[in-house]
């Protein structure tokens, strides 16, 4: 019931934020500007996908929490192809996320439904077979690896924090500059468990059930940083001139893992779906194949342009 509550005041904050504020840039922003190198969607539709499971529908249904701009948002029209959400009367959702979605879909005439669901119950959603897949911005760690199969990258992205021009973190070049500050993440991420413990006397208070919440403790100084991934910390960015992004990838001062093979399961960005359902996953690695990592950048950053204000 806590998360169902979560969920519902995070749609709420969104819905309100882009209900006064619009979507960023308004009607100026122009696909053309960001897509027109990003490959048209390949034409598999004469694929027979009837026998995978899930999709003898003909739907893919896709779970998101519809409130982690850049990755989904939820906003009050369908401006900019935003698609309905299914279990919010009135909502639509749009993102990053949702592109991907629809190219899949597009790929091979499937009909799109999206489910706004809580963070935690987005897994066990997958396993319940109540989603056919997730596409939410979850790392391909070996943990989840465990629970679902996983299909992509559809996203390769860096660890970095986040924190405010006026915060006496402002000018930290490393993770030790960080030593002793008030920080937080979203719950059930790498960000949290792994990376914030490695601060040397980091005050980590509760996790954040979903990025707004963690974003606005920052906002609201109830923390010095937090930490998340970049497309999040650059969509923030984007919204509010008092953030700024502290990225330490590619030195020593940034956070460590085991092995490379380790971070790169921490940074890639996958799509969920029923362990052992390696038809599906087949099938959406198709539908990304003609898509390199300069195209996910593209749309990552058309994303960003089009997400609410906040």
């Amino acid at each position: 019931m806590k998360r169902i509550v979560c969920l519902a005041l995070a749609l709420m904050m969104v819905m309100s934020m882009t209900a006064c504020g619009g979507l960023g840039g308004g009607d100026k922003v122009n696909a053309d500007d960001y897509l027109k190198d990003v490959p048209a969607v390949q034409d598999l539709k004469s694929t027979d996908t009837t026998k995978i499971i899930g999709l003898e529908d003909g739907v893919l249904t896709v779970g998101m929490e519809c409130a982690y701009a850049p990755y989904n948002w939820t906003q009050t029209d369908d401006s900019y192809d935003a698609v309905p959400i299914s279990n919010v009367e009135g909502a639509y959702a749009n993102g990053y996320d949702v592109m991907i979605a629809k190219r899949i879909c597009d790929t091979y005439g499937w009909k799109l439904e999206i489910v706004s669901s809580a963070w935690d119950s987005l897994t066990p959603a997958v396993q319940a077979k109540t989603m056919d897949a997730n596409i939410a911005g979850q790392s391909m760690t070996a943990e989840r690896m465990a629970e679902v199969n996983m299909a992509g990258p559809y996203y390769y992205a860096t660890i970095v924090c986040l924190t405010t021009k006026d915060s006496k973190y402002a000018g930290a070049k490393s993770i030790a500059d960080l030593a002793g500050g008030k920080c937080t993440a979203q719950s059930g991420t790498i960000w949290y468990d792994s990376c914030l413990p490695q601060i040397h006397g980091a005050q980590l208070i509760a996790p954040a059930e979903t990025a707004p919440a963690m974003l606005m403790q920052l906002e609201t100084k109830t923390v010095d940083f937090i930490c998340t991934d970049m497309p999040t910390a650059m969509g923030a960015v984007a919204k509010n001139p008092n953030f700024m992004i502290l990225n330490f990838a590619g030195t020593e001062g940034d956070f460590q893992f085991a092995s490379e093979q380790e971070r790169a399961e921490n940074v890639n960005i996958g799509i969920s779906v029923l362990k052992g359902n390696g038809e599906l996953t087949a099938a959406i690695n198709k539908a990304l194949s003609n898509l390199t990592e300069k195209d996910f950048n593209a749309l990552m950053d058309y994303a960003i342009a089009i997400q609410p204000e906040i």
